[in-house]
């Protein structure tokens, strides 16, 4: 693999500066501590600094030559809250938080990227490093947006990576279009008549009438869908009554609605809605339907995605870029950087086995064996977009 010389100097310093990212994990809106620490390294390395974004986002500008090209190179800072079950030294030093996803990679990835690029300048225009917060939930890209990025840090692409267990280490995922689905969540709150659970007859049973719901929102994906539109729909949580012999007065229902279309999303919502009026005629009780969007889908620009597939086989070989793997129907919120600005979003395989563990899950740990790949791909697509020829 062809590594950036300088990158691969400095691997030790990226792994020593990952781990004590992830032994130091911070929760959406709250990096205070990584925010200081990216922003240490960046001005190091006379980097250009803004802080304050969505909070404790940070974003350096480092610009060379006399083009008016830019380009972003997003990654994102936060943890989860999850407790930690590894034993190794780097471990969470704090309960019920951890960089189970994979954040403190990226974070190091770009920073190391930013620091080579600040010592070669060998590009024309302008690299914009945005290090957002609250990727997990939180929705900080879209708060960054609105707090007027684009207007700030005028880029013409933007550009994300995540690292991705199960593809081997080093690989990487780039396809056009659909990268990752949206997710959008929902309640449904069913109120009938309380009564004697030994005389149902006197009252309307919000229970039954909730799980007639739950299987007939199953059908929408299934029935209402066509079959090439992937969807999931998915109750995640139904909670009624306390009592053993009392039928409650009402029972609540909610799950994740997942889409790669617009369309499809409202489909889906105007099918629940009319699901939920059926279902409570036929048994006399009344449905109240609360569906919130949430993160868009992730979808790709051709051309950039193109140019990334390109970076990327000249940096680790062409066989080792994918570009025919699912897309996945986990969430992004770097979706509304890509709704605002062209761009791709790509996976970094992050290996199987040690290092490899799922996303998500309290054995997790980012791969150090590929910084200097994530870090190398990062400065070699600046240098691409920005080249002085």
């Amino acid at each position: 693999m062809s590594v950036i010389t300088l990158i691969k100097e400095n691997h030790e310093r990226l792994v020593a500066l990952r781990r004590d990212i992830h032994a130091h994990p911070e929760l959406a809106f709250k990096e205070n501590r990584t925010s200081d620490l990216v922003a240490k390294v960046l001005e190091a390395a006379g980097i250009e600094v803004h802080r304050g974004w969505a909070e404790t986002g940070v974003v350096g500008a480092l610009r060379a030559g006399t083009s008016e090209r830019a380009i972003g190179l997003r990654a994102d800072m936060d943890a989860l809250p999850i407790q930690e079950q590894n034993i190794f030294s780097h471990r969470s030093t704090l309960d019920g938080k951890m960089h189970a996803c994979g954040h403190d990679g990226h974070t190091a990835m770009l920073l190391g990227a930013a620091e080579y690029l600040a010592a070669t300048r060998h590009f024309n225009g302008t690299v914009y490093f945005v290090f957002q917060p609250a990727e997990e939930g939180g929705g900080g890209a879209r708060v960054m947006i609105e707090q007027g990025l684009f207007e700030k840090f005028p880029m013409q692409a933007v550009f994300g990576m995540h690292n991705w267990p199960g593809v081997p280490a080093g690989q990487f995922a780039i396809m056009p279009g659909p990268m990752m689905a949206s997710t959008d969540q929902f309640d449904i709150t069913v109120r009938g008549h309380g009564a004697h659970a030994a005389m149902p007859h006197q009252g309307a049973d919000p229970v039954v009438a909730a799980s007639a719901l739950v299987q007939a929102l199953q059908t929408i994906t299934s029935r209402k869908l066509d079959p090439l539109d992937a969807a999931v729909l998915s109750v995640t949580r139904f909670h009624a009554g306390e009592a053993y012999n009392v039928i409650p007065e009402r029972a609540v229902i909610g799950g994740t609605v997942r889409a790669f279309r617009q369309e499809v999303q409202e489909k889906i919502e105007s099918t629940m809605e009319h699901i939920c009026n059926g279902i409570a005629a036929g048994f006399g009780v009344q449905a109240t339907l609360d569906y919130r969007r949430g993160y868009p889908a992730t979808i790709n620009s051709v051309d950039e995605s193109t140019v990334c597939r390109k970076v990327a086989s000249e940096l680790v070989g062409k066989d080792n870029v994918c570009t025919d793997l699912h897309p996945s129907m986990g969430a992004e919120d770097f979706a509304f950087m890509l709704q605002a600005k062209p761009g791709c979003y790509v996976w970094l395989g992050n290996g199987l086995g040690e290092g490899g563990c799922m996303l998500h899950n309290p054995l997790y740990d980012f791969n150090d064996d590929i910084l200097q790949i994530g870090a190398s791909y990062w400065a070699r697509l600046a240098e691409h977009w920005l080249s002085v020829t």
